[in-house]
């Protein structure tokens, strides 16, 4: 069989990662979707990745600026963060094939989280990170591969990609199967040194991501913490509790299984050590805030299954509140 083609659009830090993997293992035909300076340095030099022990490696693929200039893949893996799919939809159209493949690679609830989730809710549309159905209609579900990222990375300058930690990256379909999809993208990652197991409950793993983000990253752009000072000092750690508890309630609602307890997940996130999360980094570079997908939805959630969300929903507000001022967040 030949190598899938894969498409990694937003070639920056954990996509740039993941192509420069799949290519020097020779694991897929990889074209890597970037713009400006990035995509300028990938073309004239190729894309280089310092792993952990700060070898450097150069792969050298395909990079261009759009869909229409990639042509028909078999695989997408979205690596853009939430806010900026919806624009980009009409571009991936222009790489879908019958059986074309979309991989969500953000972090936050996937868009597509009811599709084939049995129960009184199968096929509801979440409208907090999927406004006027956008990515519904024009990616459709069917062709969707959920996608846990676990890994960190930094793109420390244009086509110089940087892994700090990590290569976990499960994957599976929205309704379990082990289908024949599922295991050639996971028999690819694994040739480029990924853990990528098809699992048959995603929505857990991308729960037990989502469980950390939802209150360590809010409470973090509000008061500039890293993950240990926000686990060890009791004005954060508190808030961040009732955080995870609340959205514990939703999840297991929602049927979810979670491996560890609350004060457990606290004291991972405490192991870490002196990091930013994500949230935080955006907010003090100006970039866009995945607010929407990490706690607004994680509240819309809850209103749908009757659970009250009371420091979820003021956080998130105050967040929210943060984010405008700086510029990172759309103005109500």
């Amino acid at each position: 069989m030949s190598l899938p083609k894969v498409c990694i659009y937003g070639a920056g830090s954990i996509g740039g990662y993941i192509g420069a993997a799949l290519a020097l293992a020779e694991a897929a035909e990889v074209t890597l979707i970037a713009r400006g300076p990035n995509l300028a340095a990938m073309q004239a030099n190729g894309l280089t990745l310092i792993g952990e022990d700060g070898n450097r490696r150069v792969a050298r693929c395909r990079a261009v600026a759009s869909g229409a200039e990639a042509g028909a893949q078999d695989y997408i893996i979205v690596a853009l963060k939430a806010p900026g799919v919806p624009a980009i939809v009409p571009d991936l159209r222009k790489m879908f094939h019958a059986e074309t493949a979309v991989v969500t690679a953000q972090n936050g609830v996937p868009w597509w989280y009811f599709h084939k989730l049995l129960g009184p809710w199968e096929g509801k549309r979440l409208h907090s990170i999927d406004p006027g159905d956008m990515q519904w209609n024009g990616i459709g579900p069917e062709r969707v591969l959920g996608c846990v990222l676990w890994p960190a990375a930094d793109l420390v300058e244009p086509g110089v990609v940087k892994l700090m930690h990590g290569n976990r990256m499960p994957i599976g379909e929205p309704d379990g199967t082990r289908s024949p999809r599922a295991e050639r993208l996971s028999k690819a990652m694994a040739a480029a040194g990924f853990k990528s197991p098809v699992r048959p409950r995603i929505r857990d793993e991308l729960w037990a991501k989502l469980w950390g983000n939802t209150s360590f990253n809010p409470v973090s752009a509000l008061t500039g913490a890293t993950l240990e000072q926000l686990a060890s000092d009791p004005d954060s750690r508190e808030p961040i509790r009732l955080i995870m508890e609340e959205s514990k309630a939703v999840a297991e609602k929602l049927g979810v299984r979670f491996p560890m307890t609350v004060e457990d997940r606290i004291q991972t996130a405490k192991e870490v050590g002196a990091h930013k999360t994500s949230m935080l980094q955006d907010l003090e570079k100006g970039r866009p805030m995945e607010l929407d997908a990490l706690v607004g939805a994680v509240c819309e959630l809850g209103r749908l299954v009757g659970v009250p969300m009371p420091t979820t929903e003021m956080v998130y507000g105050l967040t929210r509140q943060r984010a405008r001022l700086a510029g990172s967040y759309p103005s109500a």
